[in-house]
């Protein structure tokens, strides 16, 4: 199992060279031997760099969570450098906007392949920026690691999928719930993909574990409009609110909830798109006390979370915190290492057959490729948000669950696929 550390000295080098690599690039590079895909397709392997190609929002409604991303990915770019690489080549960071739009995703990560040659793509964040690209990695046979939670119910080969899955996650979450006696539940989520597939499962687990639904509503992506639907879930008699609301719209809605009296204690919210840098953005005085599902956090003991914590806030500041989905991005990029380095090549089939069993010793604890669904066995964690931003764990899963992104092992979800 390799175990991600670097050396002081690697660590500042990576530091210093925060600035210098990435590129928000428009040109494409020059076409030399390389590892061929679909549609004429071509990663440039010939020379002594590669490029990796990183594609996040940094700009509109989800930058508040995907520019931290975009850090994170940066930083595990500098310290693979800084120790020398991947199959002895440097990797150039070439960076995409999606702007927090799903078609505009679409189009950077097609530019990112065919223009620019990159070896494999980092990215993504909504299940709507991923739904959108899913094909188009495909059409190239290009991969695409995306490190963020998600509603599971999918699998591509062209895609790893570094976050937690349902059962990883969402599945842990509602049994937390129903352990601590909150049986009634108010669904609070942003309307598009993720929170509606999100909400058809927990409305299944609720049907056969004895819970009851007492309201679901849905707010445009970015929307700062939530007195109506604060309102009603302050009348439906609910023991908790399950929240899969996304980017800036989170600002809103706990600033309303506060305004209209409720808090942790009258009526906890379990969170599963809030981590810490959402917690600084939205202001610990909304949110001390409520709880979040998570993989990872700042918090996480280990020697391997030490190292990452010091190294990503040497790099972008002391006060800077780590999340669960700055975390999988990192990982993601040490992932992708592992498999080429078994593999001994750049080439996309022989990394993916290369892929089962990759294990790492990362700030999350251990993490393993399933080969098979090419998602990540993971702990599942849940947390509470403290007065001073950080989130402290209450609950974890003892070891990390295997992915099960159709929840086969499920007998209630039989037919939400």
């Amino acid at each position: 199992m390799s175990r991600i550390g670097i050396s002081r000295r690697g660590l500042l080098a990576g530091a210093s060279a925060l600035g210098t690599t990435a590129a928000l690039s428009a040109c494409g590079a020059k076409t030399g031997s390389g590892t061929s895909s679909a549609a004429g397709a071509q990663a440039d392997t010939s020379g002594d760099t590669v490029k990796v190609g990183l594609l996040n929002s940094l700009s509109g409604t989800m930058a508040i969570s995907e520019v931290t991303v975009h850090n994170a990915l940066l930083l595990a770019v500098k310290e693979i450098n800084a120790a020398g690489g991947v199959l002895g080549k440097k990797l150039k960071a070439v960076s995409q906007d999606g702007a927090s739009d799903w078609p505009t995703f679409a189009e950077k990560a097609e530019a990112l392949i065919t223009d620019d040659k990159v070896v494999a793509t980092f990215g993504c964040w909504t299940s709507a920026s991923r739904k959108a690209v899913k094909p188009v990695f495909e059409r190239y046979r290009s991969l695409l690691f995306y490190p963020v939670q998600y509603e599971g119910l999918e699998q591509s080969p062209y895609i790893f999928y570094i976050g937690a899955t349902t059962n990883q996650q969402i599945v842990p979450a509602l049994d937390y719930l129903k352990k601590q006696g909150l049986t009634r539940l108010y669904l609070v989520g942003s309307d598009y993909v993720f929170p509606r597939t999100a909400n058809k499962i927990i409305r299944a687990y609720a049907e056969a574990q004895g819970m009851t639904v007492v309201g679901e509503d849905y707010a445009p992506l970015g929307s700062t409009e939530f007195s109506t639907i604060v309102n009603k879930v302050k009348d439906a008699g609910a023991d908790a609110v399950f929240n899969t609301l996304n980017g800036d719209s989170n600002v809103a809605f706990f600033k309303e909830y506060k305004s209209a009296g409720l808090t942790a204690k009258s009526l906890p919210v379990l969170s599963v798109s809030i981590a810490e840098e959402e917690v600084k953005s939205i202001g610990t005085q909304y949110l001390d006390g409520q709880l979040t599902a998570w993989n990872y956090y700042e918090t996480t003991p280990g020697a391997a979370n030490t190292t990452f914590v010091a190294a990503y806030q040497a790099a972008y500041g002391k006060d800077k915190p780590t999340s669960d989905p700055m975390e999988a991005a990192y990982i993601s990029v040490y992932l992708w290492k592992e498999m080429v380095e078994k593999a001994g090549s750049f080439d996309v089939a022989k990394v993916k057959k290369a892929s089962g069993g990759i294990e790492l010793d990362a700030p999350e604890g251990k993490v393993t490729v399933d080969g098979a669904t090419q998602h990540v066995y993971k702990t599942a964690r849940i947390g509470k948000i403290g007065s001073d931003g950080l989130i402290e764990e209450v609950w974890n899963s003892g070891k990390p669950i295997k992915p099960d992104p159709y929840l086969k092992g499920y007998a209630w979800a039989a037919g939400l696929s």
